[in-house]
């Protein structure tokens, strides 16, 4: 009888061992992070017109990326930002991304900044909606662009309207630039040619 107690306490055991490890299989699997992909081509957004800019649909190009306001001392470089466009059209997209997230210097509505962008400046070059770019309640793609941990590059902060991100072919980030960077300047345009 005590050696059956003894059989049927290590097999307890045994089975407990075993469950134990089991468990802690499955809740390292539930609690690793998934890793962020290190490509802009994942993303989509709502464009002003209230189509879906894909990301994807610009492999093979440069992208810029550009946090914009209707309302800024750097907003006549929408101009320069429209001639690189035009351009490197072949090789490069711009992006805008209007946002108020400084000086509350953005419209109030994608009509509105559609229609500023067209009229004052010409702009053919895709415009996102309206976003946040910074804090909290920043759209995923400006997270991507701006920690490190996400695009495996570089943390950047964005310090005014006009900070300007590029991509290469494959949607890697490259580097940032701050507003005062032109976009018609060498230090972009070193990376177009």
């Amino acid at each position: 009888m005590k050696k059956l107690f003894l059989s049927f306490l290590a097999l307890g055991m045994i089975s407990l061992g075993t469950a134990q490890q089991s468990s802690q299989k499955k809740n390292n699997t539930v609690t690793q992070k998934k890793v962020a992909p290190a490509s802009i081509h994942h993303f989509k957004i709502k464009a002003l017109d209230g189509s879906v800019i894909d990301f994807s649909q610009f492999k093979g190009k440069k992208i810029l990326i550009v946090n914009t306001a209707s309302k800024c001392g750097y907003t006549p470089q929408y101009e320069q930002l429209e001639k690189l466009y035009q351009q490197y059209k072949n090789q490069l997209v711009i992006v805008g991304f209007p946002s108020d997230n400084f000086g509350g210097q953005e419209l109030d509505t994608d009509k509105e900044i559609a229609s500023f962008c067209k009229v004052n400046y010409g702009v053919t070059f895709p415009m996102a909606t309206k976003v946040d770019v910074k804090g909290s309640q920043a759209t995923p793609i400006f997270k991507f662009l701006t920690q490190k941990s996400l695009n495996r590059v570089k943390d950047t902060e964005i310090k005014w309207n006009f900070t300007k991100f590029l991509l290469d072919e494959k949607g890697k980030f490259m580097d940032s630039f701050p507003s005062k960077v032109e976009p018609l300047s060498q230090e972009i345009q070193k990376h177009l040619k």
